[in-house]
């Protein structure tokens, strides 16, 4: 129960010249600089599932790595007030392997900056059994905070982002060890 968590980051933009790699890159080195985490990345522009939810084996093998994951987190852009539609998809994917894990958030967009697309997420990964977060990462007006070689000089995400890793761990560690003493009755 000492080893690290297994994180599952989770890109949810799929669209053409997305600024989602930018933004994920940044958060992966803060992820990977913290030993407790092992952290793997679900690319959803590159992890192809049947938006009618049939069974395919690329869907299976992709359930498959969400149950051996610990905790998650969910980088997503705002659209439209809302978050990609490619999100939902991967989230209706799965059932069980979400249950009793917990879920932080990196939102990204414009004035913003993909807090209304989270608060909509939080309703859907309770239903899902999940544990949400309080901490979030947000950036407004993404593409004036990051340099060209992707770093940032925004104090309050990157406070933000440590305090969000100290928690994941947190109730990450807690809830392992409870599904592993007493397996979620979801």
């Amino acid at each position: 129960m000492n080893s690290p968590l297994r994180l599952e980051v989770i890109v949810a933009s799929v669209r053409p010249q997305r600024f989602a790699p930018v933004v994920t890159e940044w958060f992966l080195r803060a992820a990977r600089a913290d030993p407790a985490f092992d952290v793997g990345v679900l690319d959803l522009a590159h992890t192809p599932l049947p938006v009618d939810l049939t069974e395919t084996p690329e869907a299976a093998a992709y359930r498959e790595r969400l149950g051996a994951a610990d905790a998650f987190v969910v980088v997503t852009s705002e659209y439209n007030h809302g978050y990609p539609a490619a999100l939902k998809t991967a989230l209706d994917t799965a059932k069980h392997e979400w249950r009793g894990k917990p879920v932080g958030f990196v939102g990204y967009g414009g004035l913003s900056g993909g807090l209304r697309a989270i608060e909509q997420l939080r309703q859907v990964v309770a239903e899902i059994h999940m544990v949400s977060i309080r901490e979030t990462v947000s950036f407004h007006q993404a593409k004036r905070r990051f340099d060209a070689d992707g770093n940032t000089d925004d104090g309050a995400a990157i406070d933000a982002a440590a305090r969000l890793l100290r928690q994941l761990a947190w109730w990450g560690r807690h809830l392992r060890a409870a599904r592993a003493a007493d397996p979620y009755p979801g």
